[in-house]
C-alpha cells in the first residue's frame, strides 16, 4: 500500500510540474491585446498573441500603453497606437477573441477611458 500511495504523490507531483512549465512558457511567449469597442470595431476585441520579440506585456491594451508612457490617453494617441500595432500583432495572431472588459481594465490599471 505505501508504494502505490508514493506512487500516485509522485505522479501528481509530476503532472503539477508539468502544468506548471507549460502555463510559464504560455505566459513568456504569448500575449493578449484587448481592443475596447470603438467606431472602427464596435465589438472590441481580444487578440491572443505570439508576443515573442514584440517587448509588449502579457495582458495590454492601446489605452494601457498610452497610460503606461504619456499618463493619459488620447483619441489620436490611441488610433496612431493601434494602427503602429495593428500589422505585428495580427502577423502573430493564435485567435481573436470577444473583448474582455477584465483584461482591459487589467492593461489600463483599473481605469476606463471614453470610446
Amino acid at each position: 500500500m505505501a508504494v502505490s500511495q508514493k506512487s500516485r504523490k509522485t505522479k501528481a507531483l509530476g503532472v503539477v510540474l508539468v502544468l506548471a512549465a507549460f502555463g510559464l512558457c504560455l505566459y513568456c511567449a504569448t500575449g493578449f491585446f484587448v481592443i475596447q469597442p470603438i467606431g472602427m470595431l464596435p465589438e472590441g476585441a481580444t487578440i491572443w498573441y505570439w508576443r515573442h520579440g514584440t517587448h509588449l506585456p502579457f495582458v495590454c491594451s492601446a489605452d494601457g500603453l498610452l497610460v503606461r508612457d504619456q499618463g493619459k490617453v488620447t483619441l489620436l494617441g490611441r488610433g496612431v497606437t493601434l494602427a503602429a500595432l495593428a500589422g505585428p500583432i495580427m502577423d502573430r495572431k493564435i485567435v481573436s477573441l470577444p473583448y474582455s472588459k477584465t483584461l482591459y481594465l487589467v492593461s489600463t490599471g483599473g481605469r476606463e477611458f471614453d470610446r
